[in-house]
């Protein structure tokens, strides 16, 4: 019996060559924690209902959403920041532009070049004052290939 003619491989036929996801410096679980504590930090609202008469119960626990200095969301948020080193705090610059959309994943040379240059002016102060700082991480994450859902859970 004759074998059926098949086609001669051509660039139709052959999957697309896959761009290796980059190495991070940063630890993913350590990246997930900035996550978390990020959205936590920009889901806090100022603090309200000081008046007398208001308790956990009757106010629904809302004052864990209430930023002050018994809330130590930011202070955990900004330490964790300005534990990494150099390269680590251009790489976290470098994912939330990737997140926000200047960059692609194959720009991903580009973006950690300009986060240079943010990182060494004020790089702690910069992600701090960055709305939607967590999803911007993780939206930089998930366009290099690179999951932490899991992570955010524990």
């Amino acid at each position: 019996m004759a074998q059926p003619h098949l086609p001669p491989e051509t660039p139709a036929f052959q999957q697309p060559a896959s761009t290796p996801r980059p190495k991070l410096e940063n630890e993913t679980s350590q990246l997930a924690f900035m996550v978390v504590k990020a959205r936590a930090f920009d889901a806090e609202v100022p603090a309200s209902g000081d008046e007398d008469g208001s308790d956990m119960i009757d106010d629904r626990a809302v004052a864990a959403l209430e930023s002050g200095p018994d809330n130590p969301t930011e202070a955990e948020l900004a330490a964790a920041l300005r534990g990494l080193n150099v390269d680590q705090l251009e790489e976290v610059v470098a994912l939330v532009l990737v997140g926000r959309g200047d960059f692609t994943a194959a720009e991903w040379p580009q973006a950690l070049a300009q986060s240079r240059d943010v990182a060494a002016r004020r790089g702690v102060t910069y992600l701090l004052e960055t709305p939607l700082l967590g999803d911007l991480i993780e939206e930089g994450l998930d366009a290099l290939g690179y999951n932490i859902t899991d992570q955010e859970m524990l």
